[in-house]
């Protein structure tokens, strides 16, 4: 679980980005109810430029675009709905449960949407998938979509975990060799629930 103070500095624990993108609605299942750490579209920027989606560049031009806060609002809005699809299929694949007919109608839009907005494009270099210029302010919601696709129709999902920490539940994927891995930081969740063990044990002599 991540601090309000600490709220802008996404820690990207996850080694997926459309895991992170799921952890950003923090403390999920606290019984104090969860912290929105994506409150506004340059919140949204900052994600994608951590994640290495949007380069500082691309951001800047995103920033300067006036008079389309109607547009700002609707992308974050529609990446918060996204990331809700993605976090129902993921966790009911995780407690075994079925899968969510809802989400799975919301990411199929989203992911044919994302397929019919990009255009194949020449970056001097190479061929790569790109998005029109009059869509920019949609960009991170098509290159988040395009994320959760990759991750969840890939075996990758066979690795998917949560924090086994019960007020975290953090997702991410165990590419540990014996596949192990229960925390989503070990200096965070994991040094904070072996410290309760501790204490719970000294209270018990």
């Amino acid at each position: 679980m991540r601090s309000r103070e600490s709220a802008k500095e996404f820690q990207l624990v996850a080694g997926n980005t459309a895991l992170d993108l799921v952890n950003t609605l923090d403390n999920r299942f606290h019984e104090g109810g969860p912290d929105e750490l994506l409150e506004s579209y340059d919140d949204l920027l900052r994600f994608v430029q951590q994640a290495g989606l949007l380069t500082a560049a691309q951001v800047r031009r995103l920033r300067r675009q006036t008079g389309a806060e109607a547009e700002r609002r609707r992308a974050l809005d529609q990446v918060k709905e996204l990331r809700e699809a993605v976090a129902g299929v993921a966790y009911a694949l995780l407690d075994a449960e079925e899968l969510p007919i809802h989400g799975i109608a919301t990411l199929q839009e989203y992911f044919h949407r994302a397929n019919a907005a990009r255009r194949l494009t020449d970056d001097g270099k190479r061929l790569v998938w790109s998005w029109p210029e009059g869509e920019k302010l949609s960009a991170p919601l098509w290159l988040l979509t395009r994320e959760g696709e990759k991750l969840l129709l890939s075996e990758q999902v066979n690795r998917l975990r949560f924090c086994a920490s019960d007020t975290c539940r953090w997702l991410f994927l165990d590419t540990s060799k014996n596949q192990t891995r229960r925390w989503c930081d070990m200096k965070i969740c994991g040094n904070r629930m072996k410290a309760r063990r501790y204490q719970a044990r000294l209270a018990g002599e």
